[in-house]
């Protein structure tokens, strides 16, 4: 025998040998079977067996590593532990893949029919990044199904049936748009659903677990969860309960179909989780602080994600970038449509939340003024493009929040804001008034109302949509904006739109319930500082610096901690009123920072007094705003809580 032919003999058997067990892990059609406990949740640990139908020889299992809405492989399989295989009642081998982490290989022994693996996942503490995120407090558990199992290698995730069952802590209650089988007190066994529905189907299960109905609109049931640590945190007032069913009125005038056969908004409120928000076909897994719901700057900063989420209904389960529409969770993901996919999202998310009245439209400007202000000082930019924020988008979602500006993160979110507006208003002024980019979102998202199902899609055919709505260079206009350089962020939408953006020392609401909800200080637009209060999580650290702002200038960086303005301890209050005091005049603010055990104080040089973005009403543009942000729906029925 030729070494050729011993070396092809080798490769077919080392090919048989990974491929082979594949199909037969779920032979004859046999569910797989997990069983979840969450009664030790409240210390951080997820308990999961599962049963796997198969046939003797070898096998490879492997944990779920690019998961659906992070858009990189952030599988936490470090927190994977406790695990065991075994088969006939006794503990077989396995070993991890050296080269994929995600992977195990054992042997099913002769006669075995079924392989029992147990593993338990242990909950992270604080964040770490995507890859890192708490899923537990002592009265909340948020149960992705991704976290506790493993699949066969080989097999579509649609073409794996798994039938689960959830064992929760005395009293709990739960939530999830997964259909149920069975329940007898704290133990739940939910119906056969591919791995995929599995996946998909978050629950999210505590302690002061309230549901609310927010309507049956185009013959779809809608409700919302709650899970808080506290009773008095998972209520809803009346006027919150109607805007989101507004909310759910407005996305069936938007696209008058909907493609699920009921939708659950799952609500987590805790300052011990961090915030968060993962997109499912018929659910939304969505973390907040505890007093999200009775604090008004909590609300103003954190409720556009229940519209953000839901609209990714349509724009990205239902309708999803080829790239992202991936057969199993181990196939990498392509992100260059991320700015559509999430892009997209976030502006219909921003104007979403206006129409259903959570926001107001004085309120709207405001976030519109802040997010083009901060956009379009981005240094970033000078070096990297806008469809570099979306390719790179698996590394970039872990980035420090130090150097943000000039490294740029995921940008396709807020930026894209700016683009679709735009877009919105070319559409407008192409057809003269006749349509908008509403009639794209129904003609591409919309049409008959299904159950779940997935359309891939790919920039031809994006453009070929839009162009069906208003005849334009749709690809120009997008490949313009997506891969040059600048300078300045894209406000033509905010100018078509009958606005500017302009500046005054009054602050902006926006901005001033951001800083209250993040406990920060933004002097971004007069000094170049974004910094952490006092007292808080990393107290006094500066957060950022824009480069080539008086702050950069006179030495300050990111990661240094400011101790002194003008010789005297520093409060938000004392180094705003220092930047008024020196408006006008020739003497610098002095700031002493701390850079790790070495004391500097930097001579900041800026006499243009405070400085915070608003948008400017435009006399030769029609308010083109305010007419996106009406809502189009009949006005909700009343609320009531159940």
């Amino acid at each position: 025998m030729s070494s050729r032919f011993r070396a092809i003999s080798a490769w077919l058997a080392l090919l048989a040998l990974c491929c082979a067990p594949h199909a037969a892990a779920q032979s004859a059609g046999k569910p797989v079977r997990i069983a979840v406990d969450l009664r030790d949740a409240g210390k951080r640990i997820f308990h999961s067996k599962m049963e796997f139908p198969v046939a003797a020889g070898p096998l490879t299992l492997v944990y779920p590593e690019w998961i659906p809405g992070d858009h990189g492989p952030t599988g936490p399989v470090q927190d994977v532990t406790g695990m065991h295989f075994r088969a006939g009642g006794k503990e077989i081998a396995w070993r991890r893949d050296d080269v994929d982490m995600y992977a195990f290989h054992c042997e099913v022994p002769t006669g075995a029919d079924t392989l029992e693996v147990s593993l338990d996942y242990l909950s992270p503490t604080e964040a770490g990044g995507t890859t890192v995120v708490p899923t537990a407090t002592s009265q909340i558990a948020v149960l992705n199904w991704n976290l506790v199992l493993l699949y066969p290698l080989g097999p579509k995730s649609d073409d794996l049936s798994y039938v689960a069952s959830l064992q929760l802590p005395a009293g709990w209650k739960y939530g999830t748009a997964l259909p149920v089988a069975r329940e007898a007190g704290e133990a739940v066994e939910f119906q056969a659903a591919s791995l995929t529905t599995l996946v998909d189907s978050t629950v999210l299960a505590g302690a002061y677990l309230r549901s609310y109905p927010l309507g049956n609109d185009l013959q779809r049931e809608h409700r919302i969860y709650i899970g808080a640590d506290s009773a008095a945190a998972s209520e809803l007032s009346p006027g919150q309960l109607a805007h989101l069913k507004q909310l759910v009125a407005e996305t069936g005038a938007l696209f008058g179909a909907r493609h699920y056969r009921r939708y659950d908004f799952l609500l987590a409120l805790s300052d011990h989780l961090t915030f968060f928000g993962v997109e499912h076909h018929e659910s939304s897994d969505n973390r907040m602080a505890e007093r999200t719901l009775l604090d008004p700057d909590l609300l103003e900063t954190g409720m556009d994600l229940l519209p953000h989420e839901f609209f990714h209904s349509w724009n990205g389960k239902y309708r999803r970038p080829a790239g992202l529409a991936t057969a199993d969770y181990q196939k990498p993901m392509k992100g260059e449509l991320l700015w559509v996919y999430e892009g997209l999202t976030q502006y219909y998310g921003t104007i979403l939340t206006a129409r259903s009245g959570f926001w107001t439209p004085e309120k709207l400007r405001e976030n519109l003024a802040w997010t083009a202000a901060y956009l379009d000082q981005r240094a970033g930019r000078t070096w990297r493009d806008l469809q570099d924020t979306a390719v790179a988008a698996q590394i970039l979602y872990g980035a420090r929040e130090e150097g943000a500006t000039w490294r740029r993160g995921v940008d396709y979110y807020d930026e894209s804001t700016l683009i679709w507006l735009e877009a919105d208003t070319i559409i407008r002024r192409e057809t003269q008034g006749k349509r908008s980019l509403d009639d794209f979102c129904r003609a591409f998202y919309g049409g008959t109302s299904t159950g779940p199902a997935l359309v891939p899609y790919t920039f031809e055919e994006l453009v070929a949509a839009l162009n069906s709505v208003a005849a334009y260079d749709w690809g120009k206009f997008f490949t313009e904006r997506l891969n040059t350089h600048g300078p300045g962020a894209p406000l033509g939408g905010v100018e078509a739109s009958g606005w500017r953006v302009g500046y005054s020392k009054a602050m902006n609401e926006h901005q001033r319930s951001e800083e209250s909800a993040n406990r920060i200080t933004d002097v971004r637009f007069s000094l170049g500082l974004i910094l952490h209060n006092p007292g808080g999580e990393n107290s006094d650290q500066v957060q950022d610096v824009i480069p080539g702002s008086p702050a950069a200038k006179a030495g300050i960086a990111p990661g240094m901690h400011l101790v002194a303005v003008d010789g005297r301890r520093w409060t938000p209050e004392i180094l705003r009123e220092a930047i008024r005091a020196a408006k006008g005049k020739t003497e610098a603010i002095e700031l002493l920072v701390e850079n790790e055990e070495y004391f500097q104080t930097c001579r900041v040089d800026y006499h243009g007094g405070e400085r915070y973005p608003h948008l400017e009403r435009t006399a030769e543009q029609a308010d083109l705003l305010a007419e996106i942000a009406r809502g189009k729906a009949a006005p909700a029925a009343g609320a009531a809580k159940d």
